[in-house]
């Protein structure tokens, strides 16, 4: 298990951005960094600032992985076929964490880490504790039987901040989710604008 070591709205508040869209963010009262010079952080960034601080955002959105991880996962987009930016996306996109997050089994990524790290998930019948677990076009991801009426559960599926993408098909009732597609960049519903291309320019550098 990756540990977490920062506290996930000090991410939002680095950032100056509500990153999940989650009505309790610290950022919807106080638009600065935290610390006690917080505030006095606002100079201007140079290019490098600012494809460092893209490169930053995207990967404290899907649970502050590693940057070990998120490296990897980089590397692989390279190598594939088209734009190395949306490839980067629909790897993000197809970790079992983030599809459990999308479905609204949970309220959070790291609440989706955590959920699958207890090995309440089952993928194509089969339980599976690894949130970095890539998932395939028609995986059929799914609560288990005993996990169905946690709290944390039935609260998730039911909040109004944000919706289950298309390329997503869940079953609330039966708690099931598959993965119909993977997607592009537009289809992906950030809360904040990411800008993987200048993810790839930082590491290209």
């Amino acid at each position: 298990m990756t540990k977490r070591i920062e506290a996930k709205y000090k991410i939002d508040r680095r950032m100056g951005q509500n990153i999940w869209g989650r009505p309790k963010s610290p950022v919807n009262r106080r638009e600065y960094g935290p610390g006690q010079h917080g505030q006095r952080r606002k100079g201007k960034l140079s290019d490098y600032g600012i494809q460092l601080r893209a490169k930053q955002k995207l990967k404290g959105y899907y649970a502050n992985i590693s940057e070990k991880q998120f490296r990897g996962i980089y590397d692989e987009a390279i190598r594939m076929k088209g734009d190395s930016g949306a490839n980067l996306i629909g790897l993000l996109e197809r970790r079992l964490d983030a599809v459990v997050y999308r479905a609204k089994f949970v309220a959070t990524p790291f609440a989706a880490r955590q959920f699958i790290n207890h090995g309440h998930v089952k993928v194509n019948g089969r339980r599976v504790n690894i949130p970095s677990y890539r998932c395939k076009v028609g995986d059929v991801i799914e609560v288990k039987d005993r996990s169905k009426q946690l709290a944390i559960v039935l609260e998730a599926t039911q909040l109004p901040e944000r919706d289950v993408p298309d390329y997503i098909e869940v079953d609330h009732s039966k708690m099931t989710a598959k993965l119909a597609r993977i997607p592009a960049l537009g289809d992906v519903p950030y809360a904040a604008h990411m800008e993987p291309n200048l993810v790839v320019e930082y590491y290209s550098r």
